[in-house]
């Protein structure tokens, strides 16, 4: 059982990502994560500088993109940030990937807004293309969406860095079942009985394509709340460490062996401190 902790992408006066991630790792956490959202109302980070930033701080833990948005970026060129990235950091990057949430995001850059279909059809392009530079000498892809032409990569990756998708639809389930390392779904999106449905399709698929159900870390992002009295709330995980830990542990029973936290709501630094004490130790 692994445990992750969010770290915020604000970048309003007094927000320390970096102290925050190495108080996580203090703490005993095994991975910090960041969503990529570049377009917003608020002060922000952009996800990857911050996310270098935090891996040049620390020394153990584990570094998750949740999740890159894959149209924003070239993807050859995420695929040469990614092996410099886990290179330099020790092999500490989990790579993941989504395709693009907010049209509104697409629109507001100047970017082409892709279908529903276009998301998931580039996706699996760049989960291509990135393994095929980081294991092939010249790397040539001709997709619909990317494209690479006898592309070099050195140096290679010196591990299977992971890829883990954030994915919901029918199609993108099976986008990772057949190609991914990980899924990485938000409790916020899909609740317990959703998750499980997803999951199965997700297995299927994975099945359908020759590889073992074990080849995917199932891992469930959920946002949650250290309060004894909070009241009920569809997408937060609320209440008492003992409930909370009870929670948890059901969605381990579901398949989930991974569990990436973001609280949410006041006093947040006690919040964390009673997740690492009292919650995550009881998962474990």
């Amino acid at each position: 059982m692994e445990v992750g902790l969010n770290i915020s992408t604000s970048a309003a006066p007094g927000a320390d990502p970096v102290a925050d991630a190495r108080k996580a790792e203090e703490l005993g956490f095994d991975f910090v994560s960041a969503s990529d959202h570049p377009c917003t109302t608020h002060a922000s980070y952009e996800t990857w500088t911050m996310l270098s930033w935090i891996a040049a701080a620390t020394t153990r833990i584990k570094v998750a993109t949740r999740v890159l948005g894959v149209p924003y970026r070239n993807v050859a060129m995420v695929a040469k940030m990614a092996e410099t990235f886990d290179r330099l950091s020790g092999g500490r990057l989990i790579l993941g990937l989504g395709g693009g949430y907010s049209d509104e995001e697409f629109r507001a850059f100047g970017m082409r807004v892709p279908t529903a279909r276009e998301k998931v059809d580039g996706l699996a392009e760049a989960i291509q293309i990135t393994r095929g530079l980081w294991s092939e000498r010249s790397f040539t892809f001709k997709g619909r969406h990317h494209h690479t032409e006898e592309a070099p990569l050195e140096p290679k990756p010196g591990r299977r860095i992971p890829i883990w998708l954030g994915t919901f639809g029918p199609r993108a389930l099976a986008v990772t079942g057949r190609l991914a390392d990980g899924w990485i779904p938000s409790y916020s999106f899909a609740g317990p009985e959703e998750v499980k449905a997803m999951r199965e399709r997700v297995l299927a698929a994975a099945h359908a394509a020759g590889r073992a159900p074990e080849e995917i870390t199932c891992a469930y992002n959920i946002a949650i709340r250290v309060d004894e009295k909070a009241k009920p709330d569809a997408g937060t995980l609320a209440g008492s460490t003992a409930f909370l830990s009870d929670a948890l542990r059901g969605f381990r029973d579901l398949g989930f062996t991974v569990f990436n936290l973001m609280p949410v709501g006041d006093g947040l630094d006690e919040q964390v401190e009673r997740l690492a004490r009292e919650v995550v130790p009881a998962l474990r």
